[in-house]
């Protein structure tokens, strides 16, 4: 069993999704993500400028972000967005506790910004989603981007120590003089 499978069931309990629809999108996202990337949520959500389009399913892993479209009067499904988190852009998300919903925006590869909202049981729901959100979609600082791409074991004794080049080289601002009086 593979890590998809191992973290989609409790993903879809957690959702609350029932047995039929969760067996029903199963095929099409299992073609979408890697058998190694683990599931971090999946949802239901609506879109908020076309609430009568139909629902969308959302799935979340930590590589991808997944959006399975079920038309209204047939329940056919379509895939509506397959992206790596890597490609989406001017991601963002707006909680709301009051009315228990989180509402997430990003640009996709295509130039094409997707608004999804998802609803929450309860405001205790609301801050997971926005918690995984975060986790999800945060700013890497630069040491963290530099420690995934050489690892800390790549690294060679005492890297810290050595001086850089190009920095000795650029000689310090001196401060602008300050003057009391005109």
């Amino acid at each position: 069993m593979n890590v998809f499978s191992r973290t989609f069931l409790p993903a879809a309990v957690e959702s609350g999704l029932a047995r039929s629809t969760v067996s029903r999108h199963l095929p099409i996202l299992r073609q979408c993500v890697a058998g190694d990337d683990a599931v971090t949520l999946l949802a239901r959500c609506v879109r908020p400028d076309r609430r009568l389009g139909g629902e969308f399913l959302l799935l979340l892993t930590h590589r991808r972000l997944v959006v399975v479209r079920e038309t209204w009067p047939l329940r056919r499904l379509r895939l509506h967005l397959n992206s790596d988190l890597r490609h989406l852009r001017h991601v963002s998300w707006t909680t709301d506790p009051h009315y228990s919903q989180v509402e997430l925006a990003a640009t996709a590869i295509d130039g094409v910004r997707e608004r999804f909202c998802i609803r929450g049981t309860r405001a205790k729901h609301v801050w997971r989603l926005d918690t995984l959100f975060t986790e999800a979609f945060r700013p890497r600082s630069a040491t963290d981007a530099t420690q995934a791409s050489h690892g800390p074991a790549n690294q060679p004794p005492n890297a810290e120590q050595r001086p850089d080049p190009a920095r000795s080289a650029r000689q310090p601002l001196a401060p602008a003089p300050v003057y009391a009086g005109f």
